[in-house]
Protein backbone atom coordinates (compact mmCIF):
# COMPACT_ATOMS: atom_id res chain seq x y z
CA UNK A 1 0.00 0.00 0.00
CA UNK A 2 1.32 3.44 -0.91
CA UNK A 3 1.08 5.30 2.37
CA UNK A 4 1.67 9.08 2.69
CA UNK A 5 5.32 10.03 2.72
CA UNK A 6 6.88 10.37 6.16
CA UNK A 7 7.73 13.62 7.87
CA UNK A 8 7.28 16.78 5.86
CA UNK A 9 6.42 14.90 2.68
CA UNK A 10 2.70 14.32 3.04
CA UNK A 11 1.96 16.75 0.18
CA UNK A 12 5.00 16.12 -2.00
CA UNK A 13 3.60 13.52 -4.37
CA UNK A 14 0.23 15.22 -4.80
CA UNK A 15 1.24 18.87 -4.76
CA UNK A 16 4.61 18.88 -6.42
CA UNK A 17 3.48 19.88 -9.88
CA UNK A 18 1.63 22.92 -8.57
CA UNK A 19 4.24 24.00 -6.07
CA UNK A 20 7.32 23.59 -8.19
CA UNK A 21 7.10 26.97 -9.84
CA UNK A 22 6.57 28.86 -6.58
CA UNK A 23 9.77 27.98 -4.75
CA UNK A 24 12.25 30.78 -4.14
CA UNK A 25 15.64 31.05 -5.80
CA UNK A 26 18.20 28.53 -4.59
CA UNK A 27 21.05 29.92 -2.53
CA UNK A 28 24.47 28.65 -1.57
CA UNK A 29 25.71 28.19 1.98
CA UNK A 30 26.74 31.48 3.61
CA UNK A 31 30.45 32.16 3.71
CA UNK A 32 30.61 32.91 7.43
CA UNK A 33 34.40 32.88 7.39
CA UNK A 34 34.36 35.98 5.18
CA UNK A 35 32.41 37.86 7.86
CA UNK A 36 34.24 36.30 10.79
CA UNK A 37 37.88 35.67 9.80
CA UNK A 38 38.60 33.86 13.07
CA UNK A 39 36.13 31.10 12.22
CA UNK A 40 36.96 28.09 10.09
CA UNK A 41 36.45 28.70 6.40
CA UNK A 42 33.49 27.00 4.79
CA UNK A 43 33.26 25.35 1.41
CA UNK A 44 30.76 26.68 -1.09
CA UNK A 45 27.91 24.19 -1.46
CA UNK A 46 26.08 23.87 -4.77
CA UNK A 47 23.83 21.38 -6.57
CA UNK A 48 26.52 19.41 -8.42
CA UNK A 49 25.89 15.72 -7.79
CA UNK A 50 22.36 16.17 -6.46
CA UNK A 51 19.41 14.50 -8.17
CA UNK A 52 15.66 14.90 -8.36
CA UNK A 53 13.43 11.87 -7.87
CA UNK A 54 9.74 11.72 -8.78
CA UNK A 55 8.75 12.47 -5.18
CA UNK A 56 11.94 13.28 -3.26
CA UNK A 57 15.51 14.53 -3.41
CA UNK A 58 18.76 12.57 -3.52
CA UNK A 59 22.40 12.61 -4.54
CA UNK A 60 25.06 10.60 -6.33
CA UNK A 61 27.39 9.47 -3.55
CA UNK A 62 30.63 7.60 -3.17
CA UNK A 63 32.21 5.79 -0.26
CA UNK A 64 35.77 6.75 0.74
CA UNK A 65 36.98 3.54 -0.92
CA UNK A 66 34.88 3.76 -4.09
CA UNK A 67 36.72 3.55 -7.43
CA UNK A 68 36.06 5.43 -10.66
CA UNK A 69 34.88 2.28 -12.43
CA UNK A 70 32.47 1.25 -9.65
CA UNK A 71 28.73 1.45 -10.36
CA UNK A 72 27.53 4.83 -9.08
CA UNK A 73 25.21 4.90 -6.07
CA UNK A 74 22.27 7.25 -5.58
CA UNK A 75 21.25 7.90 -1.97
CA UNK A 76 17.78 8.96 -0.82
CA UNK A 77 15.39 8.09 2.02
CA UNK A 78 13.90 4.67 2.62
CA UNK A 79 10.46 6.29 2.63
CA UNK A 80 11.06 7.57 -0.90
CA UNK A 81 11.02 4.08 -2.47
CA UNK A 82 8.86 3.84 -5.58
CA UNK A 83 7.03 0.83 -4.11
CA UNK A 84 5.97 2.60 -0.93
CA UNK A 85 7.42 2.97 2.53
CA UNK A 86 9.03 -0.04 4.23
CA UNK A 87 7.29 -1.05 7.44
CA UNK A 88 8.99 -1.02 10.82
CA UNK A 89 11.58 -3.80 10.85
CA UNK A 90 11.53 -4.21 7.05
CA UNK A 91 14.78 -4.18 5.09
CA UNK A 92 14.99 -4.20 1.28
CA UNK A 93 18.12 -5.65 -0.33
CA UNK A 94 19.03 -6.24 -4.01
CA UNK A 95 15.59 -5.47 -5.42
CA UNK A 96 15.51 -4.82 -9.20
CA UNK A 97 14.65 -1.23 -10.09
CA UNK A 98 14.61 0.88 -13.24
CA UNK A 99 14.01 4.17 -11.48
CA UNK A 100 15.26 7.34 -13.18
CA UNK A 101 17.07 10.24 -11.53
CA UNK A 102 17.47 13.73 -12.97
CA UNK A 103 21.09 14.78 -12.50
CA UNK A 104 21.72 18.47 -11.75
CA UNK A 105 24.71 20.73 -12.36
CA UNK A 106 26.09 23.19 -9.81
CA UNK A 107 23.41 25.78 -10.65
CA UNK A 108 20.56 23.22 -10.51
CA UNK A 109 20.32 22.96 -14.28
CA UNK A 110 19.20 19.60 -15.66
CA UNK A 111 22.10 17.65 -17.14
CA UNK A 112 20.40 14.39 -18.03
CA UNK A 113 19.05 11.17 -16.59
CA UNK A 114 20.74 8.24 -14.93
CA UNK A 115 18.90 4.99 -14.22
CA UNK A 116 18.97 2.45 -11.44
CA UNK A 117 19.47 -1.25 -11.94
CA UNK A 118 18.45 -2.17 -8.40
CA UNK A 119 17.74 -0.99 -4.88
CA UNK A 120 20.94 -2.10 -3.20
CA UNK A 121 19.59 -1.32 0.26
CA UNK A 122 16.65 0.45 1.88
CA UNK A 123 15.06 0.62 5.32
CA UNK A 124 13.19 2.87 7.73
CA UNK A 125 14.41 0.97 10.79
CA UNK A 126 17.06 2.68 12.98
CA UNK A 127 17.65 5.04 10.04
CA UNK A 128 15.78 6.19 6.91
CA UNK A 129 17.90 5.55 3.86
CA UNK A 130 17.94 3.97 0.41
CA UNK A 131 20.82 3.25 -1.94
CA UNK A 132 20.19 2.63 -5.63
CA UNK A 133 22.89 1.02 -7.73
CA UNK A 134 22.88 2.61 -11.19
CA UNK A 135 23.88 1.34 -14.61
CA UNK A 136 26.57 4.04 -14.89
CA UNK A 137 30.00 4.18 -13.33
CA UNK A 138 31.35 7.30 -11.65
CA UNK A 139 33.83 7.66 -14.51
CA UNK A 140 31.07 7.51 -17.12
CA UNK A 141 29.02 10.14 -15.29
CA UNK A 142 32.02 12.44 -14.93
CA UNK A 143 33.01 12.04 -18.58
CA UNK A 144 29.50 12.71 -19.89
CA UNK A 145 28.28 15.33 -17.41
CA UNK A 146 31.48 16.70 -15.76
CA UNK A 147 29.98 15.87 -12.36
CA UNK A 148 31.71 14.18 -9.44
CA UNK A 149 29.84 12.34 -6.66
CA UNK A 150 29.49 13.60 -3.12
CA UNK A 151 31.56 11.70 -0.55
CA UNK A 152 30.13 10.28 2.66
CA UNK A 153 31.97 11.40 5.79
CA UNK A 154 33.18 8.72 8.21
CA UNK A 155 33.08 10.77 11.42
CA UNK A 156 30.10 11.50 13.65
CA UNK A 157 28.62 14.93 12.86
CA UNK A 158 29.45 17.65 15.37
CA UNK A 159 27.09 19.82 17.40
CA UNK A 160 27.02 23.45 16.16
CA UNK A 161 28.49 22.43 12.78
CA UNK A 162 27.23 24.50 9.87
CA UNK A 163 25.32 22.47 7.29
CA UNK A 164 23.60 22.84 3.95
CA UNK A 165 20.62 20.70 2.94
CA UNK A 166 20.63 20.38 -0.86
CA UNK A 167 17.21 19.59 -2.33
CA UNK A 168 17.38 18.47 -5.95
CA UNK A 169 13.59 18.18 -6.05
CA UNK A 170 13.00 21.85 -5.24
CA UNK A 171 16.36 23.13 -6.52
CA UNK A 172 16.82 24.86 -3.19
CA UNK A 173 19.57 24.87 -0.56
CA UNK A 174 18.73 25.32 3.11
CA UNK A 175 21.49 26.58 5.41
CA UNK A 176 21.54 26.22 9.20
CA UNK A 177 23.40 24.36 11.95
CA UNK A 178 23.26 21.17 13.99
CA UNK A 179 21.41 22.02 17.19
CA UNK A 180 22.02 18.62 18.77
CA UNK A 181 21.11 14.94 18.60
CA UNK A 182 18.08 12.85 19.51
CA UNK A 183 19.09 9.46 21.00
CA UNK A 184 15.76 8.07 19.77
CA UNK A 185 13.38 9.71 17.32
CA UNK A 186 9.93 8.16 16.96
CA UNK A 187 7.35 8.85 14.24
CA UNK A 188 4.31 6.64 13.87
CA UNK A 189 5.49 3.02 13.71
CA UNK A 190 9.11 3.97 12.94
CA UNK A 191 12.01 4.56 15.31
CA UNK A 192 15.37 6.10 14.39
CA UNK A 193 18.60 6.23 16.39
CA UNK A 194 20.94 9.17 17.09
CA UNK A 195 19.18 11.62 14.76
CA UNK A 196 20.50 15.07 13.85
CA UNK A 197 18.33 17.97 15.00
CA UNK A 198 18.51 21.19 12.96
CA UNK A 199 18.50 24.76 14.20
CA UNK A 200 15.22 26.56 13.27
CA UNK A 201 16.62 28.24 10.13
CA UNK A 202 16.16 25.07 8.07
CA UNK A 203 12.41 24.99 7.51
CA UNK A 204 12.33 21.93 5.26
CA UNK A 205 9.19 21.09 3.26
CA UNK A 206 7.69 18.20 1.34
CA UNK A 207 10.02 17.03 -1.41
CA UNK A 208 13.23 17.73 0.51
CA UNK A 209 13.32 14.19 1.90
CA UNK A 210 16.48 12.38 0.80
CA UNK A 211 18.48 15.59 0.46
CA UNK A 212 22.15 15.22 1.40
CA UNK A 213 23.14 17.16 4.51
CA UNK A 214 26.56 18.62 3.71
CA UNK A 215 29.02 19.77 6.38
CA UNK A 216 30.18 23.11 5.00
CA UNK A 217 33.59 22.79 6.69
CA UNK A 218 34.48 19.58 4.84
CA UNK A 219 32.13 19.49 1.86
CA UNK A 220 31.22 15.90 2.76
CA UNK A 221 27.81 14.36 3.39
CA UNK A 222 27.26 13.92 7.10
CA UNK A 223 23.56 12.94 7.17
CA UNK A 224 20.42 12.56 5.10
CA UNK A 225 17.39 14.82 5.58
CA UNK A 226 14.19 12.96 6.41
CA UNK A 227 11.51 14.61 8.58
CA UNK A 228 10.21 17.47 10.74
CA UNK A 229 7.51 18.01 13.34
CA UNK A 230 4.76 19.83 11.47
CA UNK A 231 1.98 20.53 13.97
CA UNK A 232 3.34 19.85 17.44
CA UNK A 233 1.74 16.43 17.92
CA UNK A 234 3.64 13.72 19.77
CA UNK A 235 5.13 10.75 17.88
CA UNK A 236 2.46 10.72 15.15
CA UNK A 237 2.91 10.61 11.38
CA UNK A 238 4.54 13.89 10.29
CA UNK A 239 5.19 14.75 13.94
CA UNK A 240 8.28 12.96 15.27
CA UNK A 241 9.11 13.17 18.95
CA UNK A 242 12.39 12.68 20.77
CA UNK A 243 12.60 9.96 23.41
CA UNK A 244 15.39 10.00 25.99
CA UNK A 245 16.96 7.03 27.80
CA UNK A 246 14.31 7.30 30.54
CA UNK A 247 11.44 7.21 28.05
CA UNK A 248 10.61 10.91 28.39
CA UNK A 249 9.17 12.35 25.17
CA UNK A 250 9.94 15.83 23.86
CA UNK A 251 8.33 17.64 20.94
CA UNK A 252 9.98 20.43 18.94
CA UNK A 253 7.30 21.87 16.67
CA UNK A 254 8.64 23.10 13.34
CA UNK A 255 12.07 21.53 13.80
CA UNK A 256 13.62 19.24 11.19
CA UNK A 257 15.75 16.13 11.52
CA UNK A 258 18.22 14.03 9.57
CA UNK A 259 19.71 10.56 9.87
CA UNK A 260 23.46 10.18 10.26
CA UNK A 261 25.39 8.43 7.49
CA UNK A 262 28.94 8.25 8.85
CA UNK A 263 28.78 4.51 9.66
CA UNK A 264 27.31 3.46 6.31
CA UNK A 265 30.64 3.25 4.38
CA UNK A 266 31.60 0.28 6.58
CA UNK A 267 28.74 -1.65 4.95
CA UNK A 268 30.01 -1.27 1.37
CA UNK A 269 33.10 -3.09 0.14
CA UNK A 270 35.01 -3.41 -3.12
CA UNK A 271 33.00 -2.49 -6.18
CA UNK A 272 30.45 -0.67 -3.97
CA UNK A 273 29.00 -4.05 -3.05
CA UNK A 274 26.81 -4.17 0.05
CA UNK A 275 28.13 -6.36 2.86
CA UNK A 276 25.90 -6.26 5.93
CA UNK A 277 28.22 -8.72 7.70
CA UNK A 278 31.28 -6.48 7.36
CA UNK A 279 33.04 -5.46 10.54
CA UNK A 280 31.56 -2.28 11.95
CA UNK A 281 28.42 -2.36 9.78
CA UNK A 282 25.40 -1.50 11.91
CA UNK A 283 22.72 -1.23 9.23
CA UNK A 284 19.76 -3.51 10.01
CA UNK A 285 19.66 -6.82 8.15
CA UNK A 286 16.67 -8.48 6.50
CA UNK A 287 14.88 -10.71 8.99
CA UNK A 288 15.91 -13.90 7.21
CA UNK A 289 19.59 -12.89 7.42
CA UNK A 290 19.64 -11.93 11.10
CA UNK A 291 21.68 -14.08 13.47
Amino acid sequence: MNRPLVGTLATAALGAATLLGTVGTAHAAPQDADRHPTQQKTKAVDFAGSVALSNCSGSVVRMPGSKADDPALVMSNGHCLEGGMPGAGEVVVDKPSSRSFTLLDKSAGKLGTIKATKVAYATMTDTDVSFYETGSTYAEIEKKYKIKPLELATEHPAKDAKISIVSGYWKKIYSCGIDGFAPTLKEGEWTWKDSVRYTPECQIIGGTSGSPVVDTATGKVTAINNTSNESGEECTLNNPCEVDENGKKTVHKGIGYAQETYQIPKCFGDGNKLDLNAEGCVLPKPKAARR
